[in-house]
């Protein structure tokens, strides 16, 4: 990791740009702006800021990789629901020659926790007699169901266990297909977000979860993609380049 800490730029205000701010100023990087609903980035002003962090809603971050990339200036993307709009984004950066983390979660023990995932799908993949689905609980006010890391581990679960061929993530009034790997989701309350893999059997239930206590994690994670992405050019995913993030 480098020791330089760029000049963050918040976009998005709420729970996550709060719990960043403050993660960010502990940590001495420097916030030369806080960009929200009310107060926008604008295309006629200069800005001193390195990267930054948007934490914002499927529905403006394209507008938002926009200015960033008419300003010259590089992003964390932690806003899910946009990919439909990739290859756009994709043209953006690559005609503004600018640098972009994005991710469905930027929590290290979401890392970590993928990856115990994928070798249990591996090894149920040598074994017969389980079936496998995942759950995900979210708080009342997040706007996209299924959760993009939700979707995320469905896919590391189809590429290690090949019994499951599709992902279907609507409600089931009937018996399932064999080859559909069931997401399902519930909205309430204030849960930062869990994610439960179930591994059953006739003859028992396994069950691994990750469970964010709060959002800390999620700010931490971005933080890192920021000092990361700072200087560099192009199109990243956080989940591949985790492991060169943490040096």
């Amino acid at each position: 990791m480098t020791d330089k800490f760029p000049k963050i730029a918040l976009v998005g205000y709420g729970s996550m740009g709060r719990e960043t701010e403050r993660l960010a100023l502990e940590s001495g990087f420097e916030i030369t702006d806080i960009f929200d609903i009310d107060s926008k980035i604008r295309i006629d002003k200069e800005y001193k800021f390195d990267v930054a962090i948007d934490f914002t809603s499927p529905e403006t971050v394209i507008e938002n990789i926009a200015l960033y990339s008419k300003h010259g200036k590089n992003a964390v993307i932690g806003t899910t629901g946009w990919l439909n709009d990739f290859a756009k984004v994709k043209e953006l950066i690559e005609q503004n020659s600018i640098g972009i983390v994005y991710g469905s979660n930027f929590s290290l023990g979401v890392q970590l926790f993928s990856r115990v995932v994928a070798e249990a799908s591996r090894i149920l993949d040598n074994i017969g007699g389980y079936d496998i689905m995942l759950h995900e609980m979210h708080h009342k006010r997040k706007k996209d169901s299924p959760s993009g890391t939700a979707l995320s581990i469905a896919g590391i679960i189809l590429e290690n266990y090949k019994n499951k061929k599709e992902i279907y993530t609507e409600s089931v009034h009937s018996q399932i297909e064999p080859g559909m790997l069931h997401v399902s989701s519930t909205r309430g309350g204030e849960i930062a977000g869990q994610h439960t893999v179930i591994i059953d059997s006739a003859a028992d239930t396994i069950e691994l979860t990750h469970r964010a206590k709060n959002r800390t994690g999620f700010a931490a994670g971005a933080l890192e993609a920021a000092k990361w992405i700072n200087g560099k050019s192009g199109l990243f995913n956080f989940n591949d380049i985790v492991n060169k993030i943490l040096g």
